[in-house]
């Protein structure tokens, strides 16, 4: 055999066995995907990580779920504008995940895109009206970054109505209550 045709054969391999490891870790640790939280997105160990998912969808740009955990992996490495667009890839193969729709929402928040923010949390609800992130997403967005308030009271009375018990409707009622507080409403 050629060497060049060896060294493709072992690229493939050793990429194979990566990916495999990555999917099967990744696998056991995500489950739904919560934007808010702190554990949302994967553990990145090293920029390898992501090195590797590059090499994957630039092999196979079909291959959504290698599009996500790219995604997963900017979003826990505070980078916003290549998660978007690693989401933007992901749900162009698969536009109905809610979880997706989110995280990626939370993305265009960092990045100061208002408004595509709530089109993302209320495109994500409107898929699983029980998507309660997406609802406590969209409360933040209207109180703190658009001073939207009755959007904002509306949004987490939603999710108060999906997640009516702690630990989850701790902080929606306290923003609720503060809010509900302010003289102009």
């Amino acid at each position: 055999m050629k060497k060049e045709t060896l060294f493709i054969i072992g690229g493939a391999l050793i990429v194979g066995l990566l990916v495999g490891v990555i999917f099967s870790q990744s696998g056991k640790n995500s489950g739904t995907s919560q934007s808010s939280a702190p554990n949302a997105a994967p553990v990145v160990k090293s920029q390898n990580d992501i090195q590797i998912l590059l090499g994957v969808v630039a092999q196979d740009p079909n291959n959504r779920n290698a599009w996500v955990q790219l995604g997963n992996l900017y979003f826990g490495s505070n980078q916003p504008m290549k998660s978007v667009e690693a989401y933007d890839k992901a749900l162009a193969l698969q536009g109905d995940d809610p979880n997706v729709l989110t995280d990626q929402g939370v993305m265009f928040r960092r990045i100061g895109w208002f408004d595509k923010a709530i089109e993302n949390f209320k495109k994500s609800n409107a898929m699983n009206p029980n998507h309660h992130q997406s609802l406590f997403n969209q409360g933040i967005v209207y109180r703190y970054d658009l001073q939207d308030f009755p959007k904002a009271i509306e949004a987490w009375e939603k999710y108060l109505q999906v997640i009516p018990e702690p630990p989850g409707a701790a902080q929606a009622r306290a923003e609720l209550e503060s809010l509900k507080s302010l003289p102009q409403l």
